[in-house]
């Protein structure tokens, strides 16, 4: 049995940026946040912030690049994913990513406003899940 299971709560550090693949898929990709706080054996209060590759894909990209914004907290749930790519000098280079399978808003808009014909984003979404998964799980 392996488990391939990510789970962060952290802040936006830029705009959702989204694209269309050639065959018309939409995704997603933004920087996220978390951070960690703790008081050292000295008394000194201490900070450590890890940033994240997040991509998602379809309509979850979607509602994404709609209600998030640079700053904004969320939930994100999914799977991490590593890759190579040709830069453009030709090197080849290495990332780490979570691809998204669930997420949640979390707090409200920084600045209240409503977006176009919307009454608000949704509270969750996750990607389609194959049938039958949940009858494989021991529990």
């Amino acid at each position: 049995m392996s488990v391939n299971k990510v789970i962060l709560i952290g802040r936006l550090g830029k705009d959702p940026e989204l694209k269309y693949t050639p065959g018309g898929r939409a995704v997603c990709n933004f920087s996220m946040a978390t951070s960690e706080r703790w008081t050292g054996q000295d008394g000194q209060k201490n900070e450590s912030t890890t940033w994240h590759n997040i991509v998602a894909w379809g309509k979850q990209a979607e509602i994404m690049k709609e209600y998030l914004r640079k700053g904004r907290e969320v939930y994100v749930e999914g799977r991490i994913d590593n890759r190579s790519y040709d830069d453009k000098e030709g090197n080849k280079r290495y990332i780490s990513e979570v691809v998204v399978q669930q997420f949640r808003f979390i707090g409200s808009r920084e600045s209240g406003e409503a977006a176009p014909n919307s009454a608000g984003p949704p509270p969750a979404t996750s990607a389609p899940t194959p049938a039958g998964d949940d009858d494989d799980l021991p529990f």
